[in-house]
């Protein structure tokens, strides 16, 4: 039988390591904690408390049960290589190398999390993506670049809720915002955030020359909690109503209710035409905003812009994180960790986690939490 020595040692190094940075002897504490708490029959006198204690209970939960499912099956498939071999049972070999092999590709996927330095990696992630130089080229590449994150949330089995569209001149969108929830939904997408370079023959130029596009994603973790809170003024604000310009529906409701919020002390403007109430768009936006005025006072406290939002820079030449070159060759490039796959359409069809990855590793390399 096949000696599977060295590799069970190193699952057995690789489990270790995720029980570290799991912190899975705190979690465990903590889950007795937070399982005590969600007992109490008043837990849900004060709903918010209530949704936090479960939410961090689902949590914590998640993590101590997901540790002990793989420390488990590397106890099982040692000790099935132990009696194969010590009873000379070449027939258990098939079993045990599937179960290294399969607890070998989840550590893979795990250990994606301890990448996750930041405050606010665990959190959703809202996103504002804008069309810059390029014209009508731009504002197409800025709707390929909305359906990119939208399929890949849907690989990861995030949740999407698409606040605004702002549809392009002649074709594509001039901006969108959105919202993905999940864990970890903002530690990925810091790694997206930036200028986005689309080169490529012009559907739109009758000559079918090459031209370059560009567009900009931003991300900010959303509020969670009262720590997070902004006092807002309503004196503070101008709400204006308007009519949804979406695409007959393509990407948001058709409503006579969109909602858009000017914040006058700081110009921050947000706006949601998801919903067919103005109740709920303007609930929704003074989220979107709330998180925005809240990223702003991170910023400031810290003194440090780039600590939570990220350099901003024109969306034109020499600013882009990553090009993507459909002409005359196909390559997607990122220029900060240098990762790089031919396979444009696996991308353009959310295929991003190595480009993910790279940068992840990166920013832990530089010991950078932005």
């Amino acid at each position: 039988m096949k000696d599977f020595s060295g590799d069970l040692a190193d699952l057995a190094k690789r489990v270790s390591d995720a029980e570290a940075y799991l912190r899975i002897g705190d979690g465990r504490t903590r889950l007795s904690e937070l399982e005590q708490e969600a007992s109490q029959p008043d837990l849900w006198d004060d709903p918010d408390q209530a949704r936090k204690v479960t939410t961090e209970l689902a949590r914590v939960k998640d993590d101590v049960d997901l540790f002990d499912r793989l420390a488990a099956r590397l106890s099982d498939a040692e000790t099935l290589f132990q009696l194969g071999k010590e009873e000379g049972d070449d027939s258990v070999e098939g079993e045990v190398g599937d179960a290294v092999a399969a607890l070998g590709a989840e550590l893979d996927a795990l250990e994606l999390r301890a990448l996750f330095t930041g405050e606010y990696d665990e959190r959703d992630a809202i996103c504002s993506l804008n069309s810059g130089a390029g014209g009508t080229d731009a504002q197409d590449w800025a709707e390929m670049l909305l359906r990119m994150y939208l399929r890949w949330a849907e690989r990861r089995g995030f949740a999407v809720e698409v606040d605004e569209v702002q549809e392009g001149d002649e074709a594509g969108i001039s901006s969108a915002t959105f919202t993905v929830k999940g864990r970890h939904a903002y530690g990925m997408l810091t790694a997206e955030r930036g200028v986005h370079r689309l080169v490529r023959i012009s559907p739109f130029d009758a000559q079918s020359r090459r031209h370059t596009a560009f567009a900009a994603l931003d991300v900010i973790p959303a509020i969670e909690d009262d720590d997070d809170a902004v006092e807002i003024d309503s004196n503070d604000l101008r709400i204006d109503t308007y009519r949804s310009s979406g695409a007959g529906g393509q990407h948001v409701n058709v409503t006579d209710s969109a909602v858009r919020i000017t914040h006058l002390p700081t110009g921050v403007v947000v706006a949601c035409q998801a919903e067919r109430s103005q109740h709920q768009n303007r609930d929704r936006a003074m989220r979107i905003l709330a998180a925005r005025l809240a990223e702003r006072q991170r910023a400031e406290r810290a003194k440090n812009l780039a600590e939570i939002s990220g350099d901003k820079q024109a969306v034109e030449w020499g600013s882009q994180i990553r090009s993507y070159v459909l002409a005359p060759y196909r390559l997607v490039k990122d220029l900060r960790t240098d990762h790089e796959t031919g396979n444009v359409d696996a991308v353009l069809d959310g295929d991003i986690d190595a480009f993910v990855e790279a940068y992840l590793q990166l920013r832990r390399a530089q010991g950078s939490d932005s």
